[in-house]
This record gives structure tokens, sequence and C-alpha cells, in this order.
């Protein structure tokens, strides 16, 4: 399927190129334990200190128990890169993640507004937007997560454009889901 009207060009071709094959992860919200070493393990990788408000991988413990990992779905139309006024956002050839370039963004927020999981965040003093980017294709949150046994994170390679926005939602509304499963109805009344 070609993307065609919905996105530019540019992201129209490289997500339609016969070698590209996206990676994302998929997460299992039931299997976290709400350890946050996705968290640290992120911001050890991409800003050199332990720093969870700068970690593109966030957990929200909505209830106690309910532990919701959150982060970028890469969502195949890319609203987010679309959005992008100074196209400070790009998508990775190799990965389909968004990559950020951080001299060019202006911290607008319009990715913001344009995600539908609200992944996207301004960490004080950072000067851009965090989104999760793969780590080119080694993500070290599902390394750790795996290490810790937990496995609640997971690396899943292929097109998944018919299910994606079953994950592309705000934390709150997934944390709706899972307390649903485990409370039942009634419990959110």
């Amino acid at each position: 399927m070609i993307l065609g009207d919905y996105v530019s060009e540019e992201v129209n071709e490289i997500t339609q190129r016969e070698n590209f094959e996206r990676i994302w992860i998929l997460v299992t919200p039931d299997k976290c334990s709400g350890c946050r070493l996705c968290e640290i393990a992120c911001s050890l990788e991409h800003e050199g200190i332990i720093w969870p408000e700068a970690s593109r991988i966030r957990i929200f413990e909505l209830l106690p128990g309910i532990n919701v990992p959150h982060l970028c779905t890469q969502c195949p139309d890319y609203p987010c890169v679309e959005a992008c006024p100074t196209k400070a956002l790009s998508v990775d050839e190799k990965t389909g993640a968004v990559l950020v370039n951080e001299e060019s963004c202006i911290e607008c927020g319009a990715c913001i507004t344009a995600c539908p999981g609200d992944v996207p965040r301004i960490p004080t003093n950072k000067g851009s937007v965090v989104i999760c980017d793969l780590c080119n294709g080694t993500p070290k949150c599902v390394e750790v997560c795996h290490e810790a046994g937990h496995n609640a994170l997971k690396i899943v390679k292929g097109n998944y454009r018919s299910i994606f926005r079953t994950f592309a939602k705000n934390p709150i509304e997934k944390g709706a889901q899972i307390a649903r499963k485990v409370f039942g109805e009634e419990f959110l009344r």
C-alpha cells in the first residue's frame, strides 16, 4: 500500500523500498514489574547519565500493580515527522524509527500534538524533543528488560499497519485497558 497523499514523498519513498523492514517494540504491559531499568538504560545510552525524564521510554504506574511501558510505535504514516515545521524529524531508513536532529528542533511541540500516543516530549533543559530511535536497531530497553527476566518488551520485525493503532495510544488509555482486564469493568466505574 502506498501512503500517497497522507505523507511526504520522502517518507513514502523510504517505507516503500523492497528492503525496508520496519522494527518496533512490542509491549506486554502485564509482564512489566515497574522496575524502570528500561528508563535508566535508555537515558544512559542517549544522554550518558541516569535521567529518566529524557528517557525515550517511560513507565507509568496508573494504579498499584498496573505499570504501562510507553514509547513510540513508529506509526506507518509518521504524523510527528509530517508535523515538524523545521524537518528536525526524519525516518531511519534501516529501522523505520523516528530520528531527531537536535540542532533543528525548535521545541514547538507540533510533533507532540500530532502523535496519537502522546509519546514525544521535551525534557527540561534538553533543548529538543525526545522520541524512541530504537537505538539503531538494538534497543537497550529491550535488552535490560530481557536480562531482568521480565520480557515485557520484545523486538518485532515486519509490517504491522493493520494493528498499530492498538498500540499507539496514550498511557491513560492503555492503563484503563489493562485495569479492565485485571480488575473488571466495575472497577473503573
